[in-house]
C-alpha cells in the first residue's frame, strides 16, 4: 500500500510520462516539412483571391481596381490620409503581386523572395486598411516565418538546394 509520501512522485511521474506522450504525437504530426507547405498555402490563399478579382484578361486589369486606388485607397500615415501616386501603376504591382507572389509561394520556387514581397505588400495593406491590423499581423508572422525557416523540403527551392535550416 502506498503512503501519502509515496503517492505524489507517482502522480507526479505519471503526469509527466502522459506530457511526455502528448509532446511526442504533436511532434510527429507538427513535422516541418508540413508546418512550411502548410505556412506558404495559408499565407497564398488571400492574397491570391484577392488578386484574381483585379484581373480583367492577360495584363489587363479591369477598371474596378484601378478605381479602388483612385478612389477609395488612401495611405493613412500622420496629416493624411493621402491618395495613392500614379493609382493605375499601384493597381498594376499589386495586382501582379497578389497572383505572382502565391504562385510562388504554392510551388516553393523563389520562396524567401515572395514571402519578403507579401511581407512588404501587407505593410502597404496595413497603411491603407489600419483597422484590418488583427489579420494583416498574422500574414506579417506567416511571411517571417517562411523567409527564416524557408521553403521546406515539399518545394521546388529544395530540389533547387536551399536546404537551410534555421534554429
Amino acid at each position: 500500500m502506498s503512503t501519502p509520501q509515496t503517492a505524489k512522485p507517482e502522480a507526479s511521474s505519471a503526469v509527466v510520462r502522459i506530457v511526455g506522450q502528448a509532446r511526442r504525437l504533436v511532434e510527429a504530426f507538427a513535422q516541418p516539412w508540413f508546418v512550411q507547405l502548410a505556412l506558404r498555402l495559408a499565407l497564398s490563399v488571400p492574397f491570391w483571391k484577392s488578386g484574381i478579382l483585379k484581373w480583367h484578361g492577360f495584363l489587363q486589369l479591369n477598371d474596378t481596381a484601378i478605381d479602388l486606388f483612385t478612389d477609395e485607397f488612401k495611405i493613412h500615415l500622420p496629416g493624411g490620409p493621402y491618395p495613392f501616386p500614379a493609382p493605375a501603376v499601384f493597381a498594376f504591382l499589386s495586382a501582379c503581386g497578389e497572383v505572382g507572389f502565391p504562385v510562388l509561394l504554392t510551388l516553393g520556387i523563389g520562396t524567401r523572395f515572395a514571402a519578403i514581397g507579401l511581407l512588404l505588400m501587407t505593410c502597404i495593406i496595413e497603411l491603407t486598411v489600419p483597422d484590418g491590423w488583427p489579420i494583416h499581423i498574422t500574414w506579417a508572422a506567416m511571411a517571417l516565418g517562411i523567409a527564416a525557416w524557408g521553403p521546406g523540403l515539399i518545394s521546388i527551392d529544395y530540389l533547387l538546394g536551399d536546404r537551410t535550416s534555421r534554429s
